[in-house]
């Protein structure tokens, strides 16, 4: 049974911007290490510029909450929602993306009694889109 959707959509150029602000932080606060050597590893092999990469798994961390913040309801949701490293964007060998939580964002998806996330990537024409579905 479907228990929340989001949807997010990035674009690349403004999220470029603020990867390359200087002196930001924001890679490493949005990213967990396993995130951003992939990024590194795509770009190397060259099949995708590492912005583009990361803009659309920061995508999938927004829709991810937008999909967990419907599972919840009516229940309020905390302040601080999630730490978005808590939210991992991994890929199997075949490069299928899938999301894995971690602490306290999972705690809220099993208080939300969800059992899965189903998450889709795209990027076209200088945007990013993800989509997630949360699964009871």
């Amino acid at each position: 049974m479907i228990a929340g959707l989001g949807l997010d959509v990035v674009d690349v150029a403004a999220f470029t911007a603020l990867l390359n602000e200087p002196g930001t932080v924001f890679a490493e606060r949005t990213f967990t290490p396993g995130e951003r050597r992939a990024a590194a590893a795509r770009a190397a092999a060259g099949s995708l510029r590492p912005e583009m990469h990361l803009a659309a798994r920061y995508a999938a961390k927004e829709a991810a909450i937008k999909a967990l913040s419907q599972a919840l309801a009516p229940a309020p949701l905390p302040k601080a929602l999630a730490d978005l490293r808590e939210i991992e964007v991994v890929t199997d060998a075949d490069g299928r993306p899938s999301l894995v939580l971690t602490g306290r964002v999972q705690a809220l998806a099993a208080q939300g009694g969800v059992r899965a996330l189903h998450v889709s990537l795209s990027h076209e024409a200088g945007l990013a889109t993800a989509m997630v579905v949360a699964e009871r």
